[in-house]
């Protein structure tokens, strides 16, 4: 019997590659894709847990460093996409569901309605529990980074800057309702060279990302897909470097 799959995905680049880079492999139904959330909510809740200093610099950090960097490394951008295969075709708009959230009821309907063996998830939110148990299947998710160790966001760059180059990498895991804390299916490390730097980091993870997935699918559709130990227990939750943080790890240590 053939088996469902189903992408929920909160949009963007990542989300665009992920689908071209499985959908010639495997069939997949619904691409179930969530509005943005709140940015200001999100700022009161990270205020909230870092103080108000912290976010300021993360907030300095966002709006400037990442989008020169990102201007300035077009040509390495594009080498990475051509060595992974990454493609930009956007998703027909015939397999696309518009949600306002992964947890709202209307996607939580679609679900037990349409009865799906494998969820992918990319970019979401942090998935609710009564969407977890809402359907008998697997979810699984790309994340970039090495879990548990480099929860959160910009793994990549988060093991670079802490001299943690063995752990420089991509996980497959189980979803459950913490943050990047499902049980490991896949982890594989990137290689950055000098020419790479924190927007180019994400490119290399999401390159060997897709190349992991289609390993957990093919595992999941023979049923053969199986938790294996991570490569280090040690837990941490990453967010976003401050820009004073990012520039003294640049100047002092070179890590870009």
């Amino acid at each position: 019997m053939d088996k469902k799959i189903i992408m929920l995905t909160g949009g963007g680049p990542s989300t665009t590659f992920m689908y071209n880079g499985i959908k010639d492999s495997f069939d997949i139904s619904t691409v179930i894709l969530e509005e943005g959330s709140s940015i200001k909510k999100f700022i009161k809740r990270r205020i909230k847990r870092l103080g108000y200093i912290k976010v300021f610099g993360q907030l300095l950090f966002q709006t400037t460093i990442p989008k020169i960097l990102h201007r300035i490394s077009q040509k390495r951008i594009k080498e990475i996409m051509s060595e992974y295969n990454l493609e930009d075709n956007k998703i027909p708009d015939s397999v696309i569901l518009n949600v306002t959230s992964v947890n709202s009821s209307d996607c939580i309907e679609f679900l037990k309605k349409e009865k799906p063996d494998l969820i992918i998830v990319n970019g979401t939110r942090i998935i609710s529990k009564k969407v977890l148990n809402c359907t008998d299947a697997i979810f699984i998710n790309t994340h970039a980074g090495i879990t548990p160790k480099y929860r959160g966001v910009h793994g990549g760059y988060w093991a670079l800057a802490n001299n943690d180059r063995d752990n420089c990498g991509v996980s497959v895991h189980l979803v459950d309702s913490g943050i990047d804390t499902g049980g490991v299916l896949f982890q594989e490390n990137i290689s950055p060279i000098k020419k790479d730097n924190f927007s180019t980091y994400p490119y290399l993870q999401i390159g060997e990302g897709i190349l992991l997935m289609k390993k957990a699918i093919t595992k999941f559709m023979s049923d053969e897909l199986k938790e294996v130990s991570p490569r280090v227990s040690e837990s941490t939750l990453w967010y976003h470097p401050t820009i004073w943080y990012y520039l003294s790890k640049r100047i002092f240590k070179g890590v870009r």
